[in-house]
């Protein structure tokens, strides 16, 4: 499996558990949404990649670079360090990953 693929397949699963957190404590539907939304298109993403797919890299990327602005908007705007930094620090590290296997051929 390319390395690509797992780096959004481990920001995939960091997004369905943080949505499902936010629906736990605050019965939020929005994040549970959200988060398994989010986590099924970078799913999508990461096996398009690993079928040779080219647009698989763009939209695991696209959906990964969508995450960090949101989280950073977020983080802005209520200045509540959970669930953004790691969600924002994550995205980041899995996005930069992404590019370097991109960049590898891998």
């Amino acid at each position: 499996m390319s390395t690509g693929a797992l780096y959004a397949i481990a920001y995939a699963a960091l997004s369905a558990v943080g949505g499902l957190i936010g629906y736990a404590q605050a019965r939020s539907q929005v994040s549970l949404i959200s988060g398994l939304f989010s986590a099924a298109l970078l799913l999508v993403g990461a096996w398009l990649w690993q079928a040779g797919v080219p647009s698989g890299a763009g939209l695991a990327m696209g959906v990964t670079a969508a995450l960090v602005v949101v989280f950073i908007r977020r983080w802005m705007q209520t200045r509540k360090a959970m669930p953004a930094v790691i969600m924002i620090v994550a995205g980041v590290l899995a996005f930069i990953g992404m590019g370097v296997s991109l960049v590898g051929g891998q």
